[in-house]
């Protein structure tokens, strides 16, 4: 089907950014086809559907670079005792046992309800990071399954980890790896690996190796907080970039999440890897764990992307919060009003294409039909010189309308189209309470 998304403000971001009054996108199957001039549009495709973006901005979908879906059932939950007063009791008391308490129907929904949350906000791309110990095989079909019912793309994997079971969940990632193979453009697989302070040598070799075999990365938390890296330097009297990276887990494709406490003879392994490094700055002023060095990252040359870690699915917020953190940490108003945008618009562009083999995150001819129109009358003139001060200030309080993944519009008119919200929620607040139930049990 060919349509033709018209009378919009089209912002093409990619190398040379165009912002263009009065335009239009044309898609056909899973392409852009045109971009330009909606009298001209209309005429060069007199037969394609037409979808108004009067009043709108037309954007390249948002991308997600680490979530954590499953982390959806811990929304409201109430946790007795007194709370937790560091991130490892965070992980002792919330998220290892949220993840143990999952079962089948849990984990599709966990997964159904957050994809909801990324179309409504315009999120087209998301790379995940699963676990749950109690039902470990053919977990990863089943949020497969949701996000192909949603529409959008995702790189899937399980957490790995020791703490459970010795190399629990190499098998159902191996297994996953090798069903997805090199990918169709919406489902993608890495190796997933909770953190260096839950995994033995023998387990991250044994990861390793059918990575390599496989061709994929190694998805992987680290140092997030400070405990990783005193386990590491206690086990190993090595920190916790360097020992990872001498068992073989850095290079191009693998994915190191956090990275909040690493000097700089990690951050220089990282930039001679080529390891992409996520920054999750709302998850880490939740849990208290410290600041990402960004900016230091950013000048070694790495490649640092921007995620979730699970807090939500709203990319726009994340990236003002990066913008805001930044400032205060560093003391200093003149960072991070290019840098933040910068890990958003553009570099999580790459991860997705080291993931995915695509060229996403730029409205052009022949690129992926992904699309976020979100409802916005710029109050003041509005250009390629000054894009970043309304997306900052301006697009990150809009309200997407429409969502477009793979040229299938997947919400229009802010109803979702392609799931049943309302039927999935109230499946969702039945179930949750026996979920809730079984983690309070546990020990």
């Amino acid at each position: 089907m060919t349509t033709r998304f018209e009378n919009g403000i089209v912002v093409t971001l990619g190398e040379k950014n165009r912002v263009l009054w009065n335009a239009t996108v044309v898609t056909d199957g899973e392409l852009v086809t045109a971009v330009g001039d909606s009298a001209e549009m209309k005429r060069r495709f007199p037969e394609a559907e037409s979808v108004d973006c009067s009043g709108q901005i037309v954007l390249p979908g948002f991308i997600c670079a680490h979530h954590h879906f499953y982390s959806t059932m811990a929304r409201g939950m109430s946790i007795p005792g007194e709370p937790a007063a560091n991130f490892v009791q965070i992980l002792e008391r919330l998220w290892w046992k949220v993840d143990r308490a999952l079962l089948e129907e849990d984990i599709l929904l966990s997964a159904q309800l957050p994809l909801i949350d990324c179309i409504r906000n315009g999120t087209t791309t998301v790379i995940d990071h699963h676990a749950s110990p109690s039902m470990r095989d053919g977990s990863l079909d089943l949020i497969e399954k949701a996000v192909r019912q949603a529409g959008i793309r995702a790189s899937l994997c399980y957490e790995v980890s020791d703490r459970n079971t010795p190399g629990g969940g190499v098998e159902e990632n191996e297994r996953f790896i090798k069903k997805v193979g090199k990918g169709d453009g919406q489902i993608a697989a890495m190796m997933g690996l909770h953190a260096s302070f839950t995994l033995s040598d023998v387990t991250l070799e044994q990861c390793v190796v059918i990575a390599r075999d496989a061709g994929v990365g190694c998805h992987i938390h680290v140092a997030e907080d400070a405990a990783d890296r005193e386990d590491s330097l206690a086990k190993y009297n090595l920190p916790t970039v360097k020992r990872l990276d001498k068992l073989g887990l850095t290079g191009e494709k693998s994915i190191f999440v956090h990275c909040v406490h690493i000097d700089d003879s990690e951050m220089d392994i990282l930039a001679s890897t080529k390891t992409t490094v996520v920054h999750n700055p709302e998850s880490n002023m939740n849990n208290a764990v410290g600041v990402t060095p960004l900016l230091k990252l950013l000048k070694k040359g790495v490649l640092v992307g921007l995620g979730t870690d699970g807090m939500g699915s709203d990319m726009l917020a994340q990236m003002r919060c990066a913008y805001l953190l930044h400032r205060l940490a560093n003391h200093d108003p003149r960072v991070a009003f290019l840098e933040a945008p910068q890990l958003l618009l553009q570099n999580n562009a790459r991860i997705a294409e080291r993931q995915f083999g695509l060229r996403l995150g730029e409205i052009s001819e022949g690129r992926p039909a992904d699309l976020a129109i979100l409802d916005y009358q710029p109050p003041t003139p509005l250009s390629e010189a000054n894009f970043l001060g309304h997306l900052i200030f301006g697009l990150v309080d809009a309200t997407v309308d429409t969502t477009v993944c793979r040229g299938k519009i997947l919400m229009k008119g802010k109803k979702i189209i392609s799931m049943d919200e309302e039927r999935l929620a109230a499946r969702s607040r039945a179930l949750v309470p026996q979920m809730w139930k079984r983690l309070q049990e546990l020990h």
